[in-house]
């Protein structure tokens, strides 16, 4: 199997003035290409920590973090910005979508930065609609979509770029019962397709769709869990 991830020791320090707050106290772990992979841990945990610095957002303070293999540990803010574009497809709770943009739009957004051609992007970003069940709304507005159906249209925007990773934080946070059960439904068949996921969240039945959780308490990773 292909690594799509290797942390080792990551640590990660937050200073303000004199003092010092260890949010991340040595995390090590891998995960493989094709795996569902959650991330569970309660509020000051060191989750929020952990999903920016998977996400290149941000980098640790010690330690070595490689994405498709290359390290990115150290890189700079326009190196990470060209790795999260490359390799990595976000879902947020909050949707992040532009509400004067149809889906489409949307969609094609990470193709611009990647400078995809108009005619290759709509191509591309049409495909990814219809991937997810949205092929009849592709000219629809945010305000005129579920919110099912808007988190449908972000999870087409992670895909269209074909990364490495979904990384999805609380994707059913901001849903009723009912379209979560439908977008974790989604999320399945991603990794059913071969998809690499990894989902944050505070929600034991969320996690517990995945192949495997990783606990997160104090800035350190549950004996429990399977770590390398």
């Amino acid at each position: 199997m292909t690594e799509v991830i290797r942390m080792e020791n990551v640590t990660k320090v937050y200073r303000t003035g004199a003092l010092e707050v260890a949010a991340l106290r040595g995390v090590s772990f891998a995960i493989d290409e094709g795996e569902y992979v959650s991330v569970m841990g309660p509020s000051g945990s060191g989750k929020s920590t952990l999903m920016h610095i998977l996400g290149c957002l941000d980098v640790p303070s010690g330690g070595s973090y490689w994405l498709s293999g290359e390290d990115v540990s150290s890189m700079d803010e326009i190196e990470l910005a060209d790795v999260r574009n490359r390799h990595i497809g976000f879902v947020f709770q909050q949707f992040n979508l532009l509400a004067s943009l149809s889906a489409w739009r949307n969609v094609e957004l990470p193709l611009i930065y990647a400078g995809v051609g108009h005619h290759g992007r709509r191509e591309l970003a049409v495909e990814a609609l219809q991937r997810v069940g949205l092929g009849d709304r592709i000219h629809h507005r945010p305000g005129e979509l579920s919110g099912g159906q808007q988190q449908r249209v972000a999870v087409a925007r992670a895909l269209v770029g074909e990364p490495a990773l979904i990384l999805a934080d609380e994707p059913t946070g901001a849903l009723d019962s009912s379209s979560a059960q439908d977008v974790m439904g989604l999320l399945n068949e991603l990794h059913a397709s071969g998809r690499t996921l990894v989902v944050i969240t505070h929600d034991a039945e969320v996690a517990d769709a995945a192949e495997r959780t990783l606990r997160i308490r104090d800035g350190l990773l549950s004996p429990l869990v399977d770590a390398v």
